[in-house]
Formats: C-alpha cells, sequence, structure tokens
C-alpha cells in the first residue's frame, strides 16, 4: 500500500458504525474534518479509516502528515511536503509544488492535529483541494476548518452499557496490558459492575480509560471506583467550568493519574512536557533532570510513567524513544508553569539539542553518517522547537545551531525550513562572528538546491570574501565550493574548474579528508567530464571515491559514483557506467536523497540505452522523470544533465521505437516514486 501510514500502536476497539459513516464520507465529500475533545480518539480513527480507505478508493495511498508538534504555522507547507517526500529544487513555492503534486494523483492526505493551525490549514486546504480534482483530505481537530464544502464528524466517546460495551472492553483491555493477573477480578460479575461504573464515570473518553486502567497495577477495581467517586470535583480544575463537560472529564482524569504519581514522577512530567515530540533516555536525563531528581534516577521515573500510560514507549530496533499525548502534555506545562520552571527547562532543552546540532556537524563526514542522518531525522520536531526558542533567547546560539545543521537541510531534503532559519538568525548577527560565516555557507547552499543559483553564486562569493582573512584553510575551500558549483550549474564548466580544481586545492592546503576539500573534488571532477575530460574526471572521481570510503562517507561517495558512471559512458563503457551508477543509486537510498536519486535514474537509463535495451531505459527514464517530479524542476535545468538524459531518450527510441518507448516510459513513471 502506498503512502507513510504509522502503524497503529495500541489494539482498536469498536467504531465499526464510525467506520462505516466515515468511509461513506470520504467517498462522498472530499473534506472531512473529525472533531471533539482531546483524547476522544480522533486520530486513531483517522488512521483506522484512512488505512481502510487507502486498500480501496485512493490507489495513489494515504499519507499521514502529523502537526501536534508544529508551532510556526509557516512551516505547514514544508511539513506537509517532507510527508510526502518532495523536495524543493525550483524556484516555485511549496504550495504550487503541493498542488501540482496533488494535482495528478488520487490521494488521500491526513492532517493530524490541526486545532492551533486552523487559519494555516484552511487556506493551504482550500489550494490543495481547488488544484487537485482526484484530493480528498480528512483532518482531526478539536474545531473544524471552516472550509466552504467541509463535512464535519463529530468524534464521540465509546458507549458504555454492559461488560462487553466498547468502554469497558478498552478499560479491561489497558487494565490486563499492565496487569494480567486482574483476568480473575473481571470476570467476577460483581466487579464487573464496578468496572462498568469506573467507565461511566470516565463518560467512555478512550484516554481517559486508558489512564484509570494503568492504574490498577497498584489499585484495585473497588478503589478506582470510591476515587473517582469522592475526588471527581475535587479534582476537577476550576479554570475549565465553562468547558464541555467531557473535557472536564477528561481534566479530572488526568489530574486524577497525575495526583496518584510519585512526587518525581509529577515532577518529570511537568519537565518531559517541553518536548515538541518524541524523544530518548539521554535527551529526558539532560533536559529534565535537576533538583530532587538527579540524572541517574530519570530511567527509573520515566519507566513508572510509562507504566501509568503517562508516556508512550516504542521501540524499533535498537532505538528506544518516548512520546507524551498531546493532553497530557498540556496538562504537564501547566504544571511546568505552577513550578515556575518553564524558562529553564525550555532553556536546557534548546541547549541539548544546539549541542546536538554540533556533534552532528563533527560527526556527518565519517563512519556515523548513517547514524547521524537517523537522529536528527528523528529529533526533527526537537531541533525545530529549540531553533525557535533560541531564536528569541539566544540568536548567536540559534544562528551556529542552524549553522551546524547545514547537512540536514542540504542534504536530508528541509530546504525552505533551513533557509527561514539561517535569514532570520543571520538578520540578528554581527557580520564579523564567526558563527555568521558559517551561516552564509549554509544559507547558500540550500539556495543552491532550490534552484535559486545568482542567490547561491553571491552568497559564495561573501563567503571567499569572508574566508580571506581566515587562517582555516577549510572555511576557504567551503566558500571555493559553493562559488564553484553556483557556476558549474548553469555551464561554465570552465570556470568552476578554475575555482576548484587540483592546482586551486593545492594552494588552499586543506586537510586530505576535509569536507571544503572532497567537496571541491566533486565540483572539479564533474567539470571535467562536462569539458570531455573524462579520463582525468574518472581519475579526480576515483580519487574522491577512495578518500569517502576511508572515512565512512556515503552521500559524497555516491556523487563520486555518479562521475565516474558520467565519464565511462562519455568514453564508450555503457556496461561499466551502469556498474558505477547502481552504486551510486544505492548510496542515495541510504540517505532517501531524492535529488541523487532522480540524477541517478537518468544516467541509468542512458547507460542502459548506450547497451540497447531500449524498452528497460526507457521504463528508467519514465521512472527518473517521477523523481525529478518530486524534487522540482527537472534536470535544475542544467545543460549538461538535459543532455545527457535526452541523448538517453533517442538511444532507446532509436532500439525500440516510438510507440514502445511512450508505453514503456509511462509504465515507468507511473511506478509512484516515494521517500522511506
Amino acid at each position: 500500500m502506498l503512502g507513510n501510514l504509522p502503524p497503529e500502536t495500541a489494539s482498536f476497539v469498536g467504531r465499526d458504525e464510525e467506520l462505516r459513516l466515515l468511509k461513506a464520507l470520504l467517498r462522498e465529500s472530499r473534506l472531512v474534518t473529525l472533531t471533539g475533545v482531546g483524547g476522544v480518539g480522533k486520530s486513531r480513527l483517522a488512521l483506522r479509516a484512512a488505512r481502510a480507505a487507502a486498500r480501496t478508493d485512493h490507489p495513489d495511498g494515504a499519507w499521514w502528515i502529523e502537526l501536534s508538534p508544529l508551532r510556526d504555522p509557516a512551516l505547514l507547507s514544508a511539513t506537509v511536503a517532507h510527508a510526502l517526500g518532495l523536495g524543493e529544487l525550483s524556484g516555485r513555492s511549496l504550495d504550487e509544488s503541493l498542488c501540482e503534486w496533488c494535482a495528478e494523483r488520487d490521494v488521500l492526505l491526513v492532517l493530524d492535529t490541526c486545532e492551533h493551525l486552523v487559519e494555516s490549514c484552511r487556506h493551504l486546504v482550500g489550494e490543495l483541494l481547488q488544484a487537485a480534482p482526484g484530493l480528498t483530505v480528512l483532518v482531526t481537530s478539536r474545531q473544524p476548518l471552516g472550509c466552504h464544502g467541509e463535512t464535519v464528524r463529530e468524534v464521540r466517546p465509546l458507549p458504555v452499557g454492559d461488560a462487553d460495551s466498547d468502554a469497558v472492553v478498552l478499560f479491561r483491555e489497558r487494565a490486563l496490558a499492565a496487569t494480567p493477573q486482574l483476568a480473575a477480578a473481571f470476570a467476577d460479575p460483581g466487579r464487573s459492575a464496578t468496572a462498568v461504573e469506573v467507565c461511566r464515570r470516565l463518560d467512555g473518553l478512550p484516554l481517559a480509560l486508558e489512564l484509570a486502567g494503568a492504574r490498577l497495577d497498584l489499585l484495585t477495581l473497588e478503589q478506582v471506583a470510591a476515587r473517582l467517586e469522592t475526588r471527581f470535583e475535587v479534582l476537577a480544575d476550576p479554570r475549565a467550568a465553562g468547558r464541555p463537560p467531557r473535557h472536564r472529564t477528561l481534566r479530572t482524569a488526568i489530574g486524577w493519574s497525575h495526583e496518584l504519581c510519585e512526587p518525581l514522577e509529577r515532577l518529570l512530567w511537568a519537565r518531559l512536557s517541553v518536548f515538541a515530540g518524541d524523544f530518548d533516555l539521554a535527551a529526558a536525563r539532560a533536559v529534565c533532570a535537576g533538583g530532587p531528581l538527579p540524572a541517574d534516577r530519570v530511567e527509573r521515573v520515566l519507566a513508572g510513567l510509562a507504566g501509568k500510560s503517562v508516556v508512550r514507549r516504542t521501540v524499533e530496533g535498537a532505538r528506544e524513544r518516548y512520546r507524551m499525548l498531546d493532553t497530557i502534555g498540556e496538562y504537564g506545562r501547566q504544571w511546568l508553569g505552577e513550578l515556575g520552571e518553564e524558562s529553564v527547562v525550555a532553556d536546557r532543552h534548546a541547549h541539548w539539542y544546539a549541542a546536538l546540532a554540533r556533534q552532528a556537524d563533527a560527526g556527518w563526514l565519517g563512519p556515523e553518517q548513517l547514524d547521524w542522518y537517523r537522529r536528527t531525522s528523528a529529533d526533527h520536531m526537537e531541533l525545530r522547537t529549540a531553533l525557535e526558542h533560541l531564536l528569541g533567547t539566544d540568536p548567536r546560539t540559534a544562528l551556529e545551531m542552524a549553522g551546524n545543521l547545514w547537512f540536514f537541510w542540504f542534504c536530508c531534503g528541509h530546504l525552505s525550513e533551513g533557509r527561514g532559519f539561517l535569514e532570520r538568525a543571520l538578520a540578528t548577527v554581527p557580520a564579523d562572528d564567526p558563527a555568521h560565516r558559517q551561516g552564509v555557507w549554509a544559507l547558500g547552499l540550500t539556495a543552491l538546491l532550490q534552484g535559486d543559483l545568482s542567490t547561491s553564486l553571491a552568497l559564495g562569493e561573501q563567503c571567499v570574501r569572508a574566508a580571506e582573512g581566515s587562517a582555516d584553510p577549510e572555511t576557504r575551500l567551503r566558500a571555493t565550493y559553493l562559488v564553484g558549483v553556483s557556476v558549474l550549474m548553469p555551464g561554465d564548466a570552465d570556470r568552476a574548474l578554475a575555482l576548484t580544481g587540483g592546482r586551486a586545492r593545492s594552494a588552499h592546503a586543506g586537510r586530505p579528508y576535509g569536507l571544503g576539500r572532497l567537496l571541491c573534488q566533486l565540483v572539479a571532477s564533474y567539470a571535467l567530464s562536462d569539458l570531455g575530460r573524462y579520463e582525468e574526471a574518472m581519475a579526480e572521481a576515483a580519487e574522491l571515491r577512495d578518500a569517502c570510503a576511508a572515512i565512512g562517507d556515503h552521500w559524497l561517495r555516491a556523487y563520486a559514483d555518479y562521475v565516474l558512471a558520467v565519464a565511462a559512458l562519455g568514453l564508450g563503457r555503457p556496461g561499466e557506467a551502469a556498474r558505477h551508477v547502481r552504486a551510486m543509486l544505492s548510496g542515495k537510498r541510504l540517505l532517501h536523497d531524492s535529488f541523487g536519486i532522480a540524477l541517478g535514474l537518468d544516467l541509468l537509463g542512458a547507460a542502459v540505452a548506450a547497451q540497447g535495451d531500449g524498452e528497460l531505459a526507457a521504463r528508467l527514464l519514465g521512472t527518473g522523470h517521477a523523481w525529478w517530479r518530486t524534487v522540482g524542476r527537472p534536470q535544475m535545468g542544467s545543460p549538461s544533465l538535459l543532455a545527457l538524459r535526452d541523448a538517453g531518450e533517442r538511444q532507446a527510441r532509436a532500439a525500440i521505437g516510438d510507440e514502445a518507448y511512450e508505453k514503456a516510459f509511462h509504465g515507468g513513471a507511473e511506478s509512484r516514486p516515494q521517500v522511506g
């Protein structure tokens, strides 16, 4: 099934009638919004409905966009684009790219948790629906978007009737998950009636039921019922007096769970609310330890919160992550304010992730590159939250952090977001600050891949001027790379080679395995290939590949393989070219580099066409075309990239004829590429 729907993390109870109705609504209406109080189960219902709809009604799949961690409305389009695997390699706005992508597909988009972004979501959804007749949008929100044609369905709590009603089944499942020996208690008719009463007191709200069920590891059913009876009004938040009764019920259930926590668990609960998304144990220790909660006790206290369903724990391979549901996090943030710790915990959070960005920058070009790719991707929302905080409290550290994340913006597909953070930070930090130079260079990289070559060239020249007084040759080489690649892409290979060739690199005396030197060598090797000096290009690219292999780099090594393939093809050795480009594609898939994959497929198609297999070449070129449409302007408008791709098409057409070519090409183009 196409798309990116997340796995269901817990069993799904009931909702049969709602699912049938929702299935019909999604066929009748192009915009359906599920509303309801926090904790009522909107997201779970949407996920189950989306999975069913994708199998039967949307051949281009269902795509899940989680918006709860997003605080800046300006990043909405970038968040949606990233979830869809769309890059940003053209001068068009992201909204235009999203409209074009959706216009060609029969697809379901699920925007989860939109209540804090209603105005922005209303605008974007309206544009997408107008541009894309095959698009259906499913929204979860505590309030409707207010779009024309929107169908709103309120999600109600689970029904509470007898011992077999949905609410009681969910309560029993969560209780038995925490305490399996309770099976006998639920089998007893008298105690089963008590369970029904507990569920009734909790209004059948799923989150409240889960919290109460988890407490049966310490309390009996009767004790839970008694506490609810005596403390229901006492625990109610007086500020919630004007809210709907079920909202007050949930607040009471969360407050009751909070009261039953140990003092250190309450403290950790409050401090954990600073995290926007999921986090690991190391981050929890660094951010939340202090005072009565020492770092060596955080793991035990965190495990206690997970056992009480306050925090959810997930394990993927060797990685263990934690997350707090939005409604529970909101309660924690109120307590954090009562404790007077909001600013100090936010500062700890921001500086932890700023330090993580420094470590990632240092470790990117080396054997831990894949690990840093995975880690920064997993911590994306926390990095974003940290940058937003630092921009308001410590702009210099914000700029340093944004500059250290150059690889995240440039190599991992977050160009608009990175450009926005860098521009905001650069505007507040003096030009003579060392962090300013790194920030300008990182900004130039984002402009480069967005196809804004005039800006990337101007920023590169600014970096060159700033580096003239630097004693660090790597700073000069990085600046040279930015200028060199900015003139190479439009077609000035002679100037690019003069800037980045071996003599120029030697003059800068950079480290053999330094990033700046290796980037310049990449530009020089490609410029040589553009100039038809294929043997020299292969020598440069082979040296670059060996250097990357020596340090454990994947990202640059894949581009070295690409140049080797281009040069081999130019020398009339298409079989060798195909081997090199397949190695390149393997490396690019490891890092989900859409731009690199699109480049590689064009080149592989040309190599296969030169070997005489026109049908396979056409399919590869069609698949490459589909990938280019996910990243923006095909071939970035580069004359050499366009010429290589067109040569492959001509050879493939000559081999099998126009009709067969078109059929195979469109078959490849319908492969619906996606980045995992």
